[in-house]
C-alpha cells in the first residue's frame, strides 16, 4: 500500500493558503479614525507623486481641447485661464491635504464638523456621484484611444472594460497599494507627453491660426469655470491620501507637494491639449476630443505610436484609482448600515455603476466632459468655502477628532446645508449651460450668457454660513 505521506506529496499545493494572503493585503480599515501611533506613512513625497501620476494623463489634454473650439480662446487667454482659475481650484485640496495628518479623518468624514451628522451624508452622495462621473469620463477617453489603435478590433465596450477592471484592481487593496502604484505610475507618461509635445511642436501654430488674445471675457470666465472644475474636483478626497501620515509632518510641505502635483500637470498638458488643436488635422478628428488628437499626433510613428498610444491609454488607471478608492470610503459615510459593508465591496460597486454609465454616454464625451466639469465646480465651490470659513474663522483650527462618529457632540448642520441652498441659488442665477442659462448668466452677456455659477455659490455660501454658523451654534450649543 502507498504510504499516505508520499500520496499527499504528490498533489499541488492547495491555492487557499495564497488566497487567504492575497484577501488579508486588502485593507480593512475604512472610515474609522486611524490612531496616531499607527500612522506609518513617512514618504511625504507621495503627496506630489499621487497627484502628478492622476493628472499627468490624456483626460487633462481633452480639457485643453477644449479652449479653442468650444470657447473660442487665443493662446494668451486660453493660457491665463487656465494658470488662474487651475491654481485657484487647487487651494482648497492642498490645504484640505494638510488635515489628513492632523486629524486621521477621511475627508468626507471631517465634513461632518461641519455640515452636521445628516448634512454630511448629504455631501457625501454628492462626492459618490462625483466619482462616479470623474471615473467615466476617464474609461472613455482611454477606450476612445484603443479603438482607434485596434481600428474597432477593440470596441468602446471592452476599452471601458479593460480600464475599469486594472483601476478596481488596485482600487481594492487600498491605501498603501494606490499610493505605490501612483508613486511610479508618471514616469512612463512623463516621456511620452514630453515627446509628444516636441514631436508635434513644428506643427502647431498657436499664433497663426488666430490672434493671441483671442476670446471675450465671458469665454475667458466660462472655459475658467471648467478647469476650475477639474482642478477643484480632487478637494473632496484631498485627506484620504494623507491620513496614514504622522501628526507632525510638515503642513507646508504637504500643502506645498499637493499644489504642485495637481497644478504643474494640469496646466502642462491643457496648454499642449490647446495646440493639438491647431495642427491641421485637427478638424478631422472624429470625434473631436483629447484621445483622438493624441491618436492622430503619434500616427506618423507607426508601431512605436501604437505602443505609446496603448500606455498612454492605460494610464488612465492612474486618474481613476483615486476616485474609486474614494468612492468606497464615501459610501460608508451615509450610515451604520452601509459601514458594516467593507470598503472594498463598495470600490467594486462603484466600478460597476462608472463603467454602465461610461457604456451609456460613449456618444456624448464633449457634452459629458463640458456639462460634469461645470457640476464639479457648481457644487465643490460652496463646499469648500464653508469648510475653510468654518476652519479659519468659526472654530480658529479647534477641532475634537475623538468626536468624528459621535453625532450628538457634532453641529446640527442646518447653517451649512443653508449655505449650499444658498449656493446653488447662486447656480441658478449664474449658469450659462447647454441645457440652462440663469437670469444674471443671461444678462451679463446676452444673449448666450457668461458662467458665473461658482463663483455666485462660492460668495453666498460663504457669506450665508458666516451669518448662520454662531446662530446655529448659540441655539445648540455645538
Amino acid at each position: 500500500m502507498e504510504n499516505s505521506d508520499d500520496r499527499s506529496g504528490s498533489h499541488p499545493p492547495s491555492p487557499v493558503p495564497a488566497l487567504q494572503r492575497l484577501a488579508r493585503s486588502i485593507e480593512q480599515r475604512g472610515i474609522e479614525r486611524v490612531p496616531a501611533s499607527q500612522r506609518h506613512h513617512l514618504n511625504v513625497l507621495d503627496n506630489f507623486t499621487l497627484w502628478l501620476s492622476a493628472n499627468l494623463v490624456i483626460s487633462t489634454v481633452a480639457l485643453g481641447a477644449l479652449a479653442r473650439p468650444v470657447f473660442h480662446m487665443g493662446f494668451w487667454t486660453g493660457t491665463s485661464s487656465m494658470v488662474f482659475f487651475t491654481a485657484l481650484g487647487t487651494v482648497p485640496a492642498a490645504f484640505f491635504a494638510t488635515l489628513g495628518p492632523r486629524l486621521g479623518l477621511r475627508q468626507m468624514t471631517i465634513s461632518r464638523f461641519s455640515f452636521g451628522w445628516i448634512g454630511a451624508k448629504i455631501m457625501a452622495l454628492f462626492n459618490i456621484l462625483s466619482c462616479i462621473g470623474w471615473s467615466a469620463v476617464g474609461v472613455l477617453i482611454a477606450a476612445q484611444i484603443l479603438a482607434r489603435l485596434s481600428r474597432g478590433g477593440i470596441p468602446i465596450t471592452g476599452g471601458v472594460l479593460l480600464v475599469a477592471t486594472l483601476t478596481t484592481v488596485v482600487s481594492i487593496y487600498g491605501y498603501r497599494y494606490v499610493h505605490l502604484y501612483e508613486r511610479y505610475a508618471w514616469l512612463p507618461m512623463a516621456a511620452i507627453f514630453l515627446l509628444l509635445a516636441i514631436t508635434c511642436a513644428p506643427e502647431m501654430r498657436l499664433f497663426a491660426s488666430g490672434p493671441a488674445f483671442a476670446g471675450s471675457a465671458a469665454d475667458w470666465i466660462s472655459y475658467g469655470g471648467v478647469v476650475f472644475g477639474a482642478a477643484i474636483g480632487w478637494s473632496s478626497y484631498a485627506s484620504d491620501y494623507t491620513v496614514n501620515q504622522p501628526e507632525d509632518t510638515s503642513r507646508r510641505r504637504i500643502f506645498g507637494l499637493t499644489f504642485a502635483g495637481i497644478f504643474l500637470p494640469c496646466v502642462l498638458l491643457e496648454i499642449l491639449g490647446m495646440g493639438l488643436t491647431t495642427i491641421r488635422y485637427a478638424k478631422s478628428a472624429a470625434p473631436r476630443g483629447g484621445g483622438t488628437l493624441v491618436a492622430l499626433a503619434f500616427h506618423p510613428l507607426g508601431i512605436l505610436g501604437t505602443v505609446l498610444l496603448t500606455v498612454l491609454a492605460l494610464s488612465m488607471v492612474a486618474n481613476n484609482i483615486p476616485n474609486d478608492y474614494s468612492l468606497g470610503l464615501s459610501m460608508q459615510v451615509l450610515g451604520q448600515r452601509f459601514r458594516r459593508t467593507p470598503r472594498a465591496v463598495w470600490t467594486f460597486l462603484g466600478a460597476v455603476g462608472y463603467v454602465t454609465i461610461a457604456l451609456l454616454a460613449a456618444h456624448h464625451f464633449d457634452v459629458l466632459l463640458e456639462n460634469f466639469l461645470f457640476l464639479m465646480a457648481y457644487w465643490l465651490g460652496p463646499w469648500c468655502i464653508i469648510l475653510i470659513l468654518d476652519h479659519f474663522w468659526i472654530r480658529r483650527g479647534g477641532y475634537d477628532p475623538d468626536h468624528w462618529d459621535t453625532r450628538s457632540a457634532l453641529p446640527r448642520g442646518w447653517a451649512a446645508l443653508s449655505a449650499m441652498g444658498a449656493g446653488f441659488l447662486g447656480v441658478f442665477l449664474g449658469a450659462a449651460q447647454s441645457l440652462f442659462t440663469g437670469p444674471l448668466a443671461r444678462w451679463l452677456n446676452p444673449p448666450h450668457g457668461v458662467d458665473v455659477g461658482f463663483e455666485l455659490a462660492a460668495i453666498l455660501a460663504g457669506l450665508t454660513y458666516l451669518l448662520l454658523r454662531p446662530l446655529e451654534k448659540r441655539m445648540a450649543g455645538r
